[in-house]
């Protein structure tokens, strides 16, 4: 197996597993469960290697005192790292427990058998169970990295379909999310935002805090960061309207209001060539010869504006600030990286925070759940041992959650006389996706934080570097798993651009394979290739081809759609290491140019599933977001602030466009796990364009695709 970060980590069985004398086993992660379910199929695979019933699991929510330090959730590496180490644990639990059993019962551990945590040694019939053996003591030993996990055809869990673990509280509304805590002595809060970034505070009106301290409210100030308190939470609503009201705030500057794509393309940028998915320093190479007799060339630009995470739920956490240190419940993917920042930003001792994670609306990135957990942080420090839950708004959130960043994508190529892909050259332009509060130089950590930007005392603002890592931030999906010679990849971390921006669902891989999905079909039609063999004849990996053979099989002849529809096709496997997906779209476009989906092919490699309700659910709810991003969404400003605050100015799918979904998992049980949580998003971009153009022989390259951005693209063709 390969190394597991989150066991070099956490090595102890102990970080993982404790079995109770009730009969329950306690399984902790570091990794949060924000919608993914991550949490159904670890507890499965901690039963299954402990031969217990499901029912005796009990899923501990991530703490970081009590829980295995796992870093971040994100990068689809949950079931990897996580649900590896916690196979294993149970895994190395069973083999302890087994031992004292063979002692207990004074036989071999051979002659033992296993039945929902009862041990019977089959010569003399004498029993025990784990929770005699075990019950509410430390296990004291490591983890086996080596210890043999049970083989697909042992396995009585994994791979069958069964309701999420939660689901029965969610829908009868039993659930409990950080917005619904509650707390003896417990106030409410709200921020009060400036116009935009740029603006500082610059006076109160003096009268107006004077009545809403007669009133029983508290306003909370430091620098320019300023919020309202109080014991009813509709009544700080409308404190916090009133002290809007009453502060006046002055601007360095305006937000850069030149076309965004200009700005990308034309602003200060560093630019590295990628090479096997990383990115290396060295000069920039000429773009590539087309050689002679090409039966088809191409180039083709490709945008993305800034989309937000759209959280149904807007951001909250709850603070608490007392003589032991500071203690926060909230829903951050991050809360060991988040512990670190505020502790640097604070000046307190790490070990004095202690940060729980409780659920909250899902984002699947960096949205403003850290950012309101400083809210309520910098709240409760002002008011020492008083419980502050903190909540954003609409307009907070669409306004002051990091945004993904907007993206150029520059491609070009031919096809030669036998059908061969040549001279690809692919460049995409965008800010980092990277911008987490994470520890390192000094001032790294807070001056990501938002509220830390308007304190009296802000941390020193640290430019982010450009992200190396292996299919990391711009570059992820940027190299084509197609068998290409030499394809000139660049990445261009581009400066000086207007919103903060960081981590959205797959970071870069959307958009690159949007462009490099739909350029593929464009190359197909140039060359009159059919765009399934083309993708087929330039791929090695059988379990690509199985995907892309599935889709194309179920959705039917890609120029033989009904009448007045049209079907397109893509695929990805994203980061070139995880899931392989591919979807094919059926749709039509009316007379207004707006683009109904009718229906849907998904065909998802993920490895070894262990819960397929879950990766469904994953695959099917990424093809909706991304359906949403490409369809609909787009953050739109002014020089003097965001405009799209609601709802309405910045729409997101409704259920009058969700297609028909039929999804095919091709299972491999004896194969490791491929995170599915991001993979299914960049093809689904691509595959509506393509399905677009052979419904309409319009060719959009610009999201998303509106009516409006339709007609222009029909103008322009």
């Amino acid at each position: 197996m390969a190394e597991n970060l989150s066991l070099t980590k956490n090595p102890d069985l102990d970080a993982w597993i404790s079995i109770t004398t009730d009969g329950r086993v306690l399984v902790r992660m570091g990794k949060v469960d924000i919608g993914q379910k991550i949490s159904s199929a670890v507890a499965r695979l901690a039963a299954e290697e402990l031969d217990i019933d499901l029912s005796r699991i009990v899923m501990f929510r991530p703490d970081t005192i009590d829980g295995p330090d796992e870093g971040m959730t994100s990068g689809s590496n949950s079931m990897e790292e996580s649900g590896n180490a916690v196979r294993l644990a149970g895994a190395t639990a069973k083999a302890h427990l087994l031992a004292l059993a063979a002692v207990a019962l004074d036989v071999e551990p051979s002659g033992l058998e296993v039945s929902d945590g009862v041990v019977t040694a089959r010569s003399t019939n004498q029993v025990t169970s784990y929770w005699e053996l075990q019950g509410d003591k430390p296990f004291g030993v490591p983890i086996d990295i080596n210890a043999p996990v049970k083989p697909a055809a042992l396995t009585t869990l994994i791979g069958r379909a069964s309701p999420p673990l939660d689901l029965a509280d969610i829908v009868t509304g039993r659930h409990v999310f950080v917005h619904d805590m509650n707390m003896a002595g417990m106030l409410h809060a709200r921020p009060v935002r400036p116009p935009h970034v740029h603006a500082r505070l610059a006076s109160l009106d003096t009268k107006v805090l004077e009545q809403l301290s007669n009133r029983g409210f508290t306003v909370v100030r430091d620098g320019s960061f300023l919020a309202v308190t109080g014991s009813d939470e509709h009544a700080v609503i409308k404190a916090a309207l009133t002290l809007a009201d009453a502060a006046s705030w002055t601007s360095t500057r305006e937000l850069d209001t030149t076309n965004i794509t200009e700005q990308l393309t034309g602003n200060e940028r560093l630019s590295m060539r990628v090479v096997d998915g990383v990115p290396v320093d060295g000069p920039i190479p000429l773009m590539p010869a087309r050689p002679a007799g090409l039966k088809a060339s191409l180039a083709a630009r490709y945008e993305r504006p800034y989309i937000m995470h759209g959280s149904i739920g807007p951001s909250a956490a709850l603070a608490r600030f007392g003589s032991d240190g500071l203690e926060i419940w909230t829903h951050s993917q991050g809360i060991y990286l988040l512990r670190a920042s505020l502790a640097e930003l604070f000046s307190m001792p790490i070990e004095q925070l202690r940060l729980h994670h409780r659920p909250g609306s899902g984002c699947y990135g960096h949205n403003g759940a850290d950012d309101a957990a400083v809210d309520a942080a910098l709240v409760a420090r002002a008011m020492p041992g008083t419980p502050i839950l903190l909540k954003w708004t609409r307009a907070d959130e669409h306004a002051w959650e990091p945004y993904s960043p907007a993206m150029v994508m520059e491609l070009s190529g031919g096809i030669t006389a036998d059908g061969t892909i040549t001279a690809w050259s692919h460049e995409t332009f965008s800010d980092t996706h990277v911008l987490r509060p994470r520890p390192g130089v000094a001032g790294l950590g807070p001056s990501r934080l938002l509220p830390a930007q308007f304190l009296e005392n802000t941390p020193t603002i640290v430019p982010p570097p450009p992200n190396l890592t292996h299919h990391g931030g711009i570059h992820r999906n940027l190299e084509p798993l197609y068998r290409i010679k030499e394809p000139r990849l660049i990445k261009h971390l581009v400066r000086g651009l207007p919103h903060r921006t960081s981590a959205l669902r797959t970071l870069g891989a959307f958009a690159n394979i949007f462009a490099l999905e739909s350029f593929i079909d464009e190359l197909a039609a140039a060359a009159g290739e059919d765009p399934v063999d083309l993708r087929l004849r330039h791929l090695d990996d059988p379990r690509a081809r199985a995907c892309i053979e599935a889709v194309a099989t179920r959705i039917g002849p890609l120029d033989q759609a009904p009448e007045g529809h049209g079907r397109g096709l893509a695929f990805g496997q994203y980061k070139n290491a995880k899931a392989y997906v591919a979807v094919a779209v059926e749709l039509a476009v009316d007379d207004t140019a707006k683009i109904h989906l009718k229906r849907v092919v998904i065909a998802g490699d993920a490895g070894q599933v262990v819960d397929p309700t879950g990766v469904i659910a994953q695959l099917e709810g990424g093809f909706i977001q991304a359906a949403s991003w490409t369809l609909y969404e787009a953050v739109t400003y002014q020089a003097d602030g965001i405009t799209s605050r609601d709802w309405q100015s910045y729409p997101i799918i409704g259920f009058d466009n969700i297609p028909d979904i039929e999804t095919v998992l091709l299972d491999q049980p004896d194969a490791a796990f491929l995170g599915a949580g991001e993979a299914v998003c960049g093809p689904t971009g691509a595959a509506i364009a393509n399905a677009v153009h052979r419904s309409t022989g319009v060719r959009p390259r610009q999201l998303p695709l509106t009516p409006d951005a339709l007609r222009a693209a029909a103008l322009s063709n």
